[in-house]
């Protein structure tokens, strides 16, 4: 016998959460990779501090356009971090309380009894608590939608998406060059996707570069 309509709302107060497929990095490790490389650190000894390989470093640096998308400051007390819910996942495979679990942790007891409810995995057809499946769904709900600049505004997205291809031109038709490869370091098989990093501009250059070319135009700023 299948679940009942309504079953997933009625158990942890919301709908269900469409999977985005494979998990994204943990903002706190991804938090962490980028304080390192503002400490001064490169990409491939910042990605071995947090815990992962070099060029996972390398390739999260090049992602991101060498510039964070999430800010470093850290999370205020509110908010349940990765640690917690690590704690609270291993405290009910033992059984433990909502109370033992919120004296242990110095939360509310309504905190907990709401984490376990909301941030369950629900797939099993009951509500089993997971460290990973909870953070993921509550970065998900603290997401909010706002209309980008991007979207909104099309000389601005025009400016970025030229300058993201590596195939930019002035209005007078002339070809701009982009910045200069780095060079190779020898690894085998790149991901495909990479090799227009080759020519594209970062959104960090990008980002820099706009108040050069439009410096009386506010609203050609990506932030």
């Amino acid at each position: 016998m299948g679940r009942q309509p309504g079953w997933l709302v009625t158990q942890t107060g919301r709908p269900a959460m469409r999977s985005p497929g494979r998990p994204p990095i943990r903002r706190d490790l991804e938090r962490a990779f980028w304080v390192k490389i503002a400490a001064g650190m490169t990409s491939e000894d910042a990605g071995v501090a947090v815990g992962v390989s070099g060029p996972v470093g390398s390739r999260w640096f090049r992602e991101r356009g060498g510039m964070p998308l999430i800010s470093l400051d850290r999370p205020s007390g509110r908010y349940l971090s990765f640690a917690e819910r690590e704690e609270i996942a291993l405290m009910r495979a033992r059984d433990a309380g909502v109370r033992e679990i919120a004296r242990t942790l110095g939360r509310d007891p309504s905190t907990i009894s709401r984490e376990l409810r909301r941030n369950a995995a629900t797939r099993g057809g009951k509500l089993d608590y997971r460290a990973g499946v909870a953070q993921w769904k509550a970065e998900l709900a603290a997401r909010r939608s706002t209309p980008a600049k991007l979207v909104v505004n099309t000389r601005l997205r025009d400016y970025v998406q030229e300058r993201l291809s590596g195939h930019v031109r002035r209005p007078d038709g002339v070809a701009v060059t982009g910045p200069q490869p780095a060079p190779w370091k020898g690894r085998n098989k790149p991901r495909r996707q990479d090799r227009r990093w080759t020519l594209a501009w970062s959104p960090e250059q990008i980002a820099h570069r706009l108040p050069i070319d439009f410096p009386d135009d506010e609203s050609m700023r990506i932030s």
